[in-house]
């Protein structure tokens, strides 16, 4: 007699055999970045995708610029936004096995001008903090984005703005705090950033594409021009404002091609050729989560199939259908990038793009990786994003509705327009200049001029950029003269009058 507790076993022997799903072939690789490319519109895109330590897809889409025949290459520089954080904390790991650093050392045991408006937090916080972004500094992007200062004097600002949240209570990203992890690590190598990354990571994984500053990268014809979408919807080409000087946080450009050999560095856990460039052990610490990320509904949204997203030193860590994933976006003056790792199946994704605010990167990114995991229910990645940003948008719109639903009519400024012309300063933002035009009130931010449309009362409206979408309240003394102003947006911050120059 048949066991009973063999009986569900032997059925499922009975049951006809499913074929397995097959691996894509490179056309149907093909057809969805094709796809992903029409539906957001991007110009040019370049993806990699290896996989048992080979590379199995390699290829260039599209044009590097909209309107013009040059076509993205394997070989086509893009702007790697934050995808290239990740470079400075697998040096750190190196320098780690060198025993110059550990992921615990104070911060101001190498740079000992480090300093945050908590005394408390300035004299305990560590490297692992910078790198997995728990300080207590919300992002602060304008002490980073476009800032006319060099990263040392970008990173000596920070003592200037107020923390946010307490010490090591929460996920803020900052990339200001990364930089000055990526400078502590140039000194504890007695070198520069620039050079540190060049000789440990770039030279031995023969990345020979990849440039360290928007300066090397525009010295190369095959490079990627930057796009936004005009007011019809198309993409047009613009000239960035990038970052000349290299930086941790954020200066990285690199190809497809050479990505491939970053990817195949991880999945390998620290070996490039059978050559072992740092050990297992430290980078391991950089895959490891360090903080949980609380999501929002919106973001939550956009990962159906994920239960759980941390953050590691400079890889987000999440799961994905019982997949872990360690992956990070990057965005950078009209380009776009993202990478997704999969330690368990060898697999490494790398998508490139070259279009402002769009969320192709990460729809395409994990169409393909349903498709290399030959999932064999897949989702349609495209409109998921395009759903989820439609309600992002109706969300703002709702909110600017709201807020002009506030607004007190037939209401004027306290003062005459000349009364708030001048120079206002923040020790962390730096100067904004009010002038008066024939058509009213200009803001005038490191080069950005806007209109600042009066709301009510003392407060007015700009928008842009670099302010966002901010309201300006000017506060008078008790002379009755303008003595400064708070901004919102991307600010949050007050601004003093300062003597005019």
């Amino acid at each position: 007699m048949t066991p009973l507790r063999l009986v569900p076993i032997l059925a499922l022997l009975a049951l006809p055999r499913v074929a397995a799903a097959k691996p894509p072939e490179a056309r149907d690789l093909d057809d969805a970045v094709a796809k992903s490319m029409k539906a957001w519109p991007v110009p040019g895109a370049a993806v990699v995708i290896v996989q048992d330590d080979k590379v199995v897809y390699l290829k260039g889409h599209g044009v590097r610029e909209s309107g013009k025949k040059g076509a993205v290459t394997p070989d086509t520089l893009f702007a790697l936004g934050s995808c290239g954080k990740a470079f400075t904390t697998a040096a750190m790991a190196m320098l780690v096995d060198d025993g110059k650093l550990t992921w615990d050392d104070r911060v101001r045991d190498h740079l000992p001008a480090f300093r945050l408006s908590d005394d408390l937090v300035t004299r305990d916080v560590r490297l692992r903090d910078l790198v997995c972004h728990r300080t207590g500094l919300a992002s602060n992007d304008l002490v980073w984005f476009h800032a006319p200062w060099s990263p040392e004097e970008g990173v000596e600002r920070l003592a200037y703005l107020p923390l946010a949240k307490p010490f090591r209570t929460a996920f803020q990203y900052n990339s200001v705090t990364f930089r000055a992890a990526g400078l502590a690590a140039a000194r504890a190598n007695k070198t520069t950033w620039q050079e540190l990354i060049r000789e440990r990571v770039l030279l031995p994984l023969g990345m020979k594409r990849t440039a360290l500053d928007a300066d090397a990268a525009d010295k190369d014809a095959d490079r990627a021009r930057p796009h936004r979408l005009d007011r019809a919807g198309d993409p047009e080409p613009f000239a960035p404002v990038n970052m000349k000087k290299p930086d941790p946080a954020g200066s990285v450009h690199s190809s497809a091609r050479d990505l491939g050999a970053w990817l195949r560095f991880h999945l390998d856990e620290g070996k490039a050729g059978g050559k072992r460039l740092v050990s297992a052990r430290s980078l391991r610490q950089t895959h490891t989560p360090q903080i949980v990320i609380r999501q929002s509904p919106n973001e939550a949204a956009l990962f159906p199939d994920t239960t759980q997203v941390s953050y590691a030193m400079a890889w987000v860590v999440l799961d994905h259908k019982g997949h872990k994933l360690l992956a990070h976006g990057g965005a950078l003056d009209g380009q776009r990038a993202q990478i997704i790792l999969v330690p368990e199946k060898k697999l490494g994704i790398a998508v490139l793009s070259n279009l402002e605010q769009t969320a192709m990167n990460l729809a395409l990114s994990f169409t393909l990786l349903e498709m290399m995991l030959e999932e064999p229910k897949k989702r349609d990645w495209n409109e998921l994003h395009r759903t989820v940003l439609k309600k992002r948008a109706a969300d703002a719109e709702k909110a600017r509705r709201e807020r002009l639903a506030r607004r007190r009519p037939d209401t004027k400024p306290s003062r005459e327009a000349a009364a708030y012309v001048g120079l206002y300063e923040h020790k962390a933002f730096g100067t904004v200049r009010i002038r008066a035009t024939r058509d009213g009130l200009v803001w005038d931010y490191r080069g950005e001029k806007l209109p600042l449309r009066h709301f009510h009362y003392d407060t007015f409206l700009v928008e842009g950029e670099l302010a966002g979408d901010a309201e300006v309240v000017f506060a008078l003394d008790d002379r009755g003269d303008v003595s400064g102003f708070t901004a919102g947006g991307h600010f949050d911050a007050t601004f003093s009058r300062a003597r005019d120059r």
